[in-house]
């Protein structure tokens, strides 16, 4: 869709003095201003002063940043994509968006969410046709990427609001493992479900804002330290040879397009041939009903973070949250802890009895291209489990659909290797057929 630089390209420009950091800006704001009026992916953007200002030395010198409206900045609004926070600018800004500042990079602006991170849409369409959803809940972010406003977009995922929006709209999506990055200054929806991850134009892009972005410490709740990884600034995350991934079939196969099953196909044919061993997967039904506790937690927790919300601005909130804490009230404290040990308890039985098999899982991110109409951003199914599991998941564009929208595909991890399955993906996206 767009021949502006990506993320690493880009550091490699501004590096070696190919292109100024002011250049490259002032071609982001120009992009924006051209299609802003249609694509409706940012609810504020930071003025030229504003950016010219924010641009220092470092990794990510002058790389404008799309920032999802949950993600508190001290110089714009956090409006969390509810008239309750219209205007609201907090007083501190949240850790990932102060190691962005501290790396070089330029906070662009703030990306529409859905209210609050969940369900009711804003007003973003898809950049391959303003009649469809670009996806949700991340909806601006997956947009300004996909449209070349921004080579880096900060999204959030509880469901599948990362890897669903970045199939839609055509570019990669990365959700790392649970607690690997910075949630600090986030508006939680559900705590024990909440991803930050990113959206780019390659899995290079992707790997070089993990290893940039990712936690230096375990001081948050339930964080996690990744190692560090191979990353040349030259060649990017190194691909892995002939990886050994699970073809996984799924209950909820049967909603899935003909085109999403013919892509899932296609892509397992060019990976066999290609070296990769494949072979086929069903994971016990424990797995899936594990999407049960799934909907309990994130009920009993968005409960929780939505309390002074519903007790004060009931008439504020949208009818999804309103039902989500209804719901969330109505839970025991015995049902939620069976319900997160449960959970701890898969993560660990995925880890042991098919990672220790598989390199990787190859499974849909989507039932399809993106829905039409802009009230729904789509089915977060084939999501739901990784985000539940904590195991990292990424999306790569495969193809467009006879529509012209973007299809992809999803590899999934295991937990805490997400190295691992990076260097999965470039070895799957050196396949995609161009």
């Amino acid at each position: 869709m767009t021949t502006f630089p990506g993320l690493l390209e880009a550091c490699r420009l501004i590096k070696s003095g190919a292109l100024s950091p002011q250049t490259l800006l002032s071609r982001a704001s120009d992009r924006a201003d051209a299609i802003e009026p249609s694509l409706k992916a940012f609810v504020v953007r930071a003025t030229s002063a504003s950016i010219t200002q924010q641009v220092k030395p470092g990794p990510l010198c002058g790389i404008p940043v799309g920032v999802k409206d949950i993600i508190a900045t001290v110089d714009l609004p956090t409006t969390n994509g509810s008239p309750i926070y219209k205007g609201v600018t907090p007083e501190r800004d949240a850790s990932i968006i102060t190691r962005i500042r501290a790396l070089g990079g330029v906070i662009f602006g703030k990306t529409v969410t859905t209210e609050f991170a969940w369900r009711s849409p804003g007003p973003t369409t898809n950049p391959w046709s303003s009649e469809h959803t670009p996806g949700g809940s991340s909806s601006g972010s997956a947009a300004a990427v996909a449209a070349g406003i921004v080579p880096l977009a900060l999204g959030s995922q509880t469901q599948g609001s990362i890897i669903r929006p970045a199939a839609f709209c055509g570019v990669v999506g990365l959700k790392a493992s649970y607690g690997a990055t910075p949630k600090e200054g986030v508006h939680p929806l559900s705590g024990s479900l909440d991803h930050i991850g990113f959206f780019t134009r390659s899995v290079d892009d992707a790997a070089l804002a993990l290893s940039l972005l990712k936690n230096r410490d375990a001081i948050e709740d339930e964080s996690i330290v990744l190692d560090d990884f191979s990353f040349d600034v030259e060649s990017g995350v190194p691909a892995l040879p002939r990886p050994r991934i699970a073809l996984l079939s799924t209950p909820h196969d049967h909603l899935l397009s003909s085109e999403q099953s013919a892509v899932l196909a296609e892509c397992a044919e060019c990976l066999r041939s290609g070296g990769a061993t494949l072979e086929s997967l069903t994971l016990p039904d424990a797995f899936w009903a594990g999407l049960t506790d799934m909907n309990l937690i994130m009920e009993c927790e968005g409960a929780v973070a939505h309390k002074n919300h519903f007790e004060h601005h009931p008439n504020m909130l949208g009818e999804h949250i309103r039902d989500l804490v209804t719901k969330g009230r109505a839970h025991s404290a015995v049902a939620y802890i069976e319900a997160r040990d449960r959970q701890k308890a898969l993560r660990k039985a995925v880890a042991s009895y098919y990672f220790s098999r598989f390199d990787a899982f190859l499974t849909a991110p989507a039932t399809g291209e993106a829905p039409k109409g802009l009230s729904w951003t789509g089915d977060p199914i084939f999501c739901a489990l990784w985000s539940f599991l904590g195991t990292p998941s990424i999306t790569l564009p495969f193809k467009r659909s006879s529509l012209g929208l973007p299809l992809g595909i999803q590899l999934v991890g295991n937990y805490r290797e997400d190295e691992k399955l990076l260097r999965v993906s470039k070895f799957v996206e050196s396949l995609v057929p161009q």
